[in-house]
């Protein structure tokens, strides 16, 4: 098994040398150091590292914290923060880049062990529902008009087939949606967003921020509700998306 290689971003020499010794003994290989953000972004850019060890305090003007944003806008690399601040306050900003993980200083070998490992499950458990998600998607772009017709879901360990015009309404759920058709109920990893795209504006309509409806599923709209046909579903309306689903009936 190749060793895992890790970029640690610490402005103590020190302590980034205690950090190297540690991952040393636990069988992982250190490939650079970094002790400001500059210089922290080019060589994890050039090194391309399996994983980073960051320290949210270092030198320079930008934080670890901002440092990790800009990697992850561009890179897909797990980061675990390293810090000797604890506050409520620096816990609420470092939470916002999604970190693999957070360990507090000073530490010891088994918590920095047992994190990265933890770290490196998660990641490669994300990497691979992404790589899932964009596969399914790519079924359907290509140039085939029937092709747009339908969406491939995975349902039991199967890629299966669903049609456009047999989908009533999409609902989300954290970090999947479920596609409600007459007939069954699929839960796919992805964002209303992607999926809004997915669908088309002209057959669906986003109804609510957690809602998407296809027009020619609706039976009836109340003030706050849309009731579809057959399931007799209620989906309720966003304030925010109202305009838009009267703009696309076909109103007398």
């Amino acid at each position: 098994m190749e060793k895992l290689n890790i970029f640690i971003v610490e402005d103590e020499s020190i302590v980034a040398k205690d950090i190297q010794n540690s991952l040393t003994k636990l069988g992982y290989n250190v490939v650079g150091f970094a002790n400001n953000g500059k210089d922290a972004i080019d060589k994890i850019t050039e090194l391309m590292p399996d994983l980073i060890l960051m320290d949210i305090m270092i030198k320079g003007p930008l934080t670890g914290i901002e440092v990790s944003e800009k990697i992850k806008e561009k890179m897909n690399i797990p980061v675990i923060f390293l810090t000797a601040y604890a506050d409520e306050g620096t816990l609420s900003r470092a939470k916002i880049t999604e970190p693999y993980g957070y360990i507090l200083k000073p530490f010891k070998e088994i918590d920095l062990h047992s994190t990265i490992e933890m770290a490196v499950y998660k990641h490669q458990k994300d990497s691979a529902l992404l790589k899932e998600r964009d596969f399914l998607y790519s079924l359907v772009e290509n140039k085939d008009e029937k092709a747009k017709d339908i969406l491939f879901v995975k349902s039991n360990s199967r890629l299966v087939k669903v049609y456009l015009k047999d989908i009533y309404f999409v609902e989300a759920l954290k970090d999947y949606v479920i596609i409600n058709t007459e007939f069954a109920r699929y839960t796919v990893h992805s964002t209303m967003k992607e999926l809004d795209r997915k669908l088309g504006n002209v057959e669906f309509v986003r109804v609510h921020r957690s809602f998407i409806a296809r027009l020619d599923k609706i039976q009836s709209i109340d003030n706050q509700n849309v009731i579809l046909e057959n399931e007799k579903k209620i989906i309720p309306v966003g304030g925010s998306y109202r305009e838009e689903l009267m703009q696309k009936l076909n109103l007398l």
